[in-house]
């Protein structure tokens, strides 16, 4: 019978600078290969959506893939992160990682069931116990954002949008966008 081995960030310290993310999530590791072009491009329309409205707030700030340490098992990069000033004096650490959840994660969906599966469980259940207060999952593919908000003690589904539905966030008073404005540039039918 195969033994399981169980990932910590020590190992991952170990692993090659190749190229691919590498995430554990429950001592399970997960490997995501370079991300499609338009995933990608996703996070630029998403980074530029929150950047200029974070620019004329000031409370925090908005970034790219950082790696957020949650435990010694448990160490993610969502694709894109807005943290507020307060809570990034506490969870920036010396190794340059976020050690505390921060309060907005966006996941641009990759290819594949493991990968969907991932974002759409397995790091919904890491982000809600972890305390981040709100999740946009977001599917270039058929164009959607799914919108999750904390009640305190977990994150709900509130609404899926499309088209020319506005994305609006309770935790980011006055960002503001049409959700198809996100998916600019991707031809309306395409395939990974």
């Amino acid at each position: 019978m195969a033994v399981m081995h169980h990932w910590t960030v020590a190992d991952l310290e170990q692993l090659p600078n190749d190229g691919k993310r590498y995430e554990i999530i429950g001592g399970d590791l997960y490997v995501s290969k370079q991300p499609h072009y338009y995933h990608q491009r996703v996070c630029f329309e998403v980074g530029m959506r929150l950047g200029p409205w974070n620019s004329q707030i000031q409370l925090g700030e908005v970034n790219f893939a950082p790696g957020v340490i949650f435990s010694v098992e448990d160490a993610v990069a969502p694709d894109l992160i807005w943290i507020s000033k307060l809570r990034l004096t506490s969870a920036l650490n010396r190794d340059g990682k976020l050690h505390e959840a921060p309060e907005l994660a966006v996941e641009v969906l990759s290819a594949g069931k493991d990968n969907e599966r991932r974002d759409r469980e397995i790091k919904l259940q890491l982000y809600s116990r972890r305390g981040v207060l709100e999740y946009w999952l977001i599917d270039w593919r058929l164009r959607c954002v799914d919108v999750y908000r904390g009640d305190g003690t977990q994150l709900i589904s509130c609404e899926s949008l499309s088209g020319d539905e506005t994305l609006k966030s309770g935790l980011l008073p006055g960002l503001s966008c049409r959700v198809e404005s996100l998916f600019s540039g991707i031809p309306a039918a395409i395939a990974e």
